[in-house]
């Protein structure tokens, strides 16, 4: 390519699809998928960050721990994130890690390896890093793993108990839906535009806003309920509403009551479609056996007022526009970060449930609008390109949020949704594609857990704080340093993701590092099943492809989509409404439930015993309540 030559590439990021403008050889500019109505300005900013200082230039190995081995160079100390970093050769630096996953794991187990690498990444579906992990551990014998995700793991865990599935924490009833039908929509939460710039997976449209001027436009209402004015748009002129934060849950109470109290609930719903309602009324109430309280008394208005710091007379003014008016209730996926964060989750299914409008178009619930771009989209859930993970033989795994908790206390025991279960005790840590500096709750404490291991491996294009407080970084390609397809279930648009530039430095991609990797250990055939990038985009591509067309959904040919650039799946006729089957025919549709409908009271939950988590939605003191 001459100096002077330019081209232009198809991509696609977590902030939406763009065309890369490349000059010589250099990325030079960005522009906007010409079908978003309104693309992210976060676009600018992608080539900065190509060209960052920050981006990791060659393979480095930290000086204590090349000099003294894994052992004595290791664990301890506080030297990780301290000491410097020596350059090494590919050659030398595919021999460390090959030599430390192969020591480790005949030494003390396959278990012994956490691999449960958490984050974004990049958008691409192939290329995704924490698949290629686990894709690459697998054909070793397994790993540690980690499950759920911090966004949304106490709703992933009390919703399959609830209504059968964790998918409810993000599959919601379809805007062109709400627009239409809804008279009231509630936000917990609000619905905070800055946040829907960003989808998993990269997006081809960004179209909230322009749901929201035209829900706004046909009359509907809007409550704002938290801490924040602005994260409900001013063009909506909504209530506001500021209770204490970390109150919801009592103020959601205060409405129930109000409902039940004034006979505004809808018992005919309650028996038809709900379990256990009567058992949650007795707490509502403060009748006698009722469970899960700090006082016995009435969750009244009154009561949540004391709590929440909102007048009782404009919780029950509330609770009665909600059962006069065809109403939606949502809520982010912030609200479940906080202690007891099941809670409002419980508790906002069980609210919707008593107005008895679960499965109505523009009623009933909703998770997650407002948290992330595509929440909402209509003509989500569609199939996209997916690189197998296998099966991890060990099936050792933690929660997503206990990665300290594990390295502190290997042996240890803790519950989970009913399980009784033992830390494994972890020598090396190998991460792939995030940065858990960047969202673990307590930093403090988990770069004391993070000196504990022997090893610490990580693949970034950047000197993270992860990569910062690790033995072994090699450096890894961007999106744009490489081929992939960009998509995700909440979009209507699947992207080409073109290679636009050579690597920076030495940097590789994660399939080609482990690709390496996996030839020194054995399993490469296993690992690439005799297909590089390109086949392998083939290869996933035509495979939702087949399983769109049972839904009969129509994907172009793989040559075809690329040649274009993206494909697009025109959005249904008709809105999407989460439980609509359900609500038509509860014993046909049955939920995956004990009792196959919605449990306002679960008895596999009360059979738990666990003090923190009642058989129903209840309020409960956080540990940090003055």
């Amino acid at each position: 390519m001459t100096q002077d030559s330019k081209m232009s590439r198809h991509h696609t990021s977590h902030w939406g699809a763009f065309t890369a403008e490349v000059r010589g050889g250099r990325l030079v500019g960005v522009r906007a998928f010409e079908k978003d109505p309104a693309p992210s300005p976060l676009l600018e900013s992608i080539p900065d960050a190509v060209y960052s200082e920050s981006r990791v230039a060659r393979p480095m190995v930290r000086a204590g721990w090349l000099e003294n081995g894994p052992e004595k160079g290791g664990p301890g100390g506080g030297k990780r994130g301290a000491e410097p970093f020596v350059p090494v050769s590919w050659d030398e630096a595919l021999g460390l890690v090959s030599g430390e996953l192969s020591r480790v794991i005949e030494a003390h187990g396959n278990e012994a390896v956490f691999a449960g690498s958490y984050g974004w990444a990049s958008a691409g579906r192939f290329h995704h890093s924490k698949t290629q992990l686990k894709r690459f551990m697998n054909t070793l014998g397994g790993f540690t793993d980690q499950v759920n995700t911090y966004s949304t793991a106490a709703g992933e865990v009390i919703l399959p108990y609830i209504l059968g599935r964790e998918n409810f924490i993000r599959e919601a009833s379809s805007w062109d839906g709400l627009v239409r039908d809804s008279e009231l929509i509630v936000c917990f939460g609000g619905i905070p535009l800055r946040n829907l710039q960003i989808t998993h997976g990269g997006s081809g449209e960004h179209r909230v806003e322009e749901f929201l001027r035209q829900a706004r436009e046909s009359a509907t209402e809007f409550v704002n309920i938290g801490p924040l004015r602005d994260d409900l748009s001013e063009f909506l002129g909504a209530e506001w509403i500021a209770p204490r934060p970390g109150s919801d849950t009592a103020l959601m109470l205060g409405i129930a009551h109000t409902l039940a109290e004034e006979g505004l609930h809808d018992p005919a719903f309650l028996k038809s479609h709900c379990t256990g309602y009567e058992k949650f009324e007795d707490y509502l109430m403060g009748r006698a056996g009722g469970t899960g309280g700090t006082d016995g008394g009435p969750r009244s208005a009154d009561w949540a007022a004391q709590i929440c710091g909102v007048g009782a007379g404009t919780i029950r003014g509330l609770a009665r526009r909600m059962a006069a008016r065809r109403t939606m209730i949502t809520m982010t996926w912030s609200l479940q970060r906080g202690d007891h964060g099941e809670q409002p989750i419980w508790m906002a299914v069980a609210l919707a449930a008593m107005l008895g409008q679960i499965g109505l178009p523009g009623g009933g619930f909703g998770f997650g609008y407002g948290s992330m771009n595509g929440v909402g989209n209509p003509g989500a859930g569609l199939p996209t390109p997916t690189l197998p993970a296998g099966e991890n033989p060990t099936g050792s795994f933690i929660p997503v949020a206990r990665i300290a908790d594990m390295l502190l206390d290997p042996g240890g025991r803790y519950d989970y949704s009913g399980q009784e279960r033992t830390y494994p005790d972890v020598r090396l840590l190998y991460w792939c594609g995030g940065n858990p500096f960047h969202h673990h709750q307590d930093l403090n404490r988990l770069i004391r857990a993070w000196q504990r291991p022997e090893t610490v491996i990580v693949h970034e294009p950047f000197w993270t704080a992860t990569a910062r407080h690790a033995d072994i970084v090699l450096p890894a390609t961007m999106s744009l340093e490489r081929n992939d397809i960009g998509t995700n279930p909440l979009d209507r648009f699947m992207i080409a993701m073109e290679k636009a530039i050579e690597p920076l430095g030495e940097a590789r991609s994660d399939f080609g590092i482990f690709a390496d990797l996996a030839g020194r250990l054995g399993t490469r055939e296993a690992f690439t099943e005799g297909r590089g990038e390109m086949e392998w985009l083939r290869h996933i591509y035509e495979v939702a492809r087949e399983r769109a067309a049972e839904r009969l959904i129509d994907y172009p040919e793989f040559d075809e989509f690329w040649e274009r650039g993206h494909a697009e799946v025109p959005a249904p006729e008709k809105p999407y409404v989460i439980l609509e089957d359900f609500r038509s025919d509860p014993s046909g549709c049955a939920l995956n439930t004990p009792s196959g409908k919605i449990e306002i009271f679960s008895e596999t939950i009360a059979g738990f015993g666990y003090e923190d988590c009642p058989g129903h939605p209840a309020w409960l003191e956080p540990a940090d309540a003055d």
